[in-house]
C-alpha cells in the first residue's frame, strides 16, 4: 500500500519554525548595537580614570595654598594687612601663575616663589616605598597647573563697609586634561579671619 502524499507530509507548527534570515539579521544590528553603546561607556570609564589623578592633585593644590595662608596667620609670619592680593597692599600675586614651590618666606603664591621653580609631585617608585629621590621615586613637575589666589573683603549684606576681620579666599588651579587636553577648573571658596 502506498500512502497518500499529503497524510506523508510532516506538518510544523507556528511554534516550531526557525528564524528567518531577516530576523537573524536585525538581532545581529540590534546585537551590534548594544555592544557598540557598551565600548563607549568603557572608554569614558578609561578617560575619567585618566583624569583622576589631574583632579586629585588640582584638589591638593588649593588645599595646599589654604593652609600655607592659615600658617602664615597662625605663626604670624605675615601681618593681618599682608594677607591680601598685591593690588590691595599684600603678599599675594593676583591672577593666574605657574604652580611653583614655595619660596623664601615658605608661603605659596606669593612673589619670592618664581625663583623657586615648579613644585614637583613625587611618588613611590617599584618598590612602593617613598625613597626620597628621583629615581627611584617618579616625579613629575606639575607645569601643566596654574593657580590663582584671590583674597577679597566680605561685605555685611545691605552695606558698603566691608568687615574688617574677614576675608574671602578663592583659590582656582586651572588645568588641562592629558587625552583631550581641555581646560578644566577646580575652585576652593572659604574665609580667612584675623582672629587665631
Amino acid at each position: 500500500m502506498k500512502a497518500s502524499s499529503s497524510s506523508s507530509q510532516i506538518r510544523i507548527s507556528q511554534a516550531e519554525r526557525g528564524f528567518t534570515l531577516v530576523e537573524v539579521m536585525i538581532s545581529l544590528v540590534i546585537l551590534t548595537v548594544g555592544l557598540l553603546s557598551m565600548l563607549s561607556v568603557f572608554g569614558i570609564a578609561m578617560a575619567a580614570t585618566q583624569t583622576a589623578q589631574e583632579n586629585g592633585t588640582a584638589k591638593q593644590l588649593a588645599n595646599e595654598a589654604v593652609e600655607s595662608i592659615l600658617t602664615a596667620r597662625e605663626t604670624a609670619n605675615v601681618t593681618w594687612n599682608q594677607i591680601q592680593n598685591t593690588g590691595s597692599g599684600g603678599i599675594f600675586v593676583p591672577g593666574f601663575v605657574a604652580v611653583n614651590c614655595a619660596g623664601v618666606d615658605g608661603i605659596v603664591g606669593t612673589a619670592d616663589d618664581a625663583a623657586c621653580g615648579p613644585q614637583i609631585l613625587e611618588q613611590p617608585g617599584p618598590t612602593g616605598i617613598y625613597a626620597g629621590a628621583c629615581p627611584p621615586d617618579v616625579c613629575t613637575p606639575l607645569t601643566n597647573f596654574q593657580r590663582s589666589i584671590a583674597i577679597l573683603p566680605v561685605f555685611p549684606v545691605g552695606s558698603l563697609v566691608p568687615i574688617p576681620t574677614l576675608r574671602a579666599l578663592t583659590i582656582t588651579i586651572q588645568y588641562n586634561t592629558p587625552q583631550f587636553k581641555l581646560p578644566r577648573q577646580y575652585v576652593l571658596n572659604t574665609y580667612i579671619s584675623q582672629y587665631r
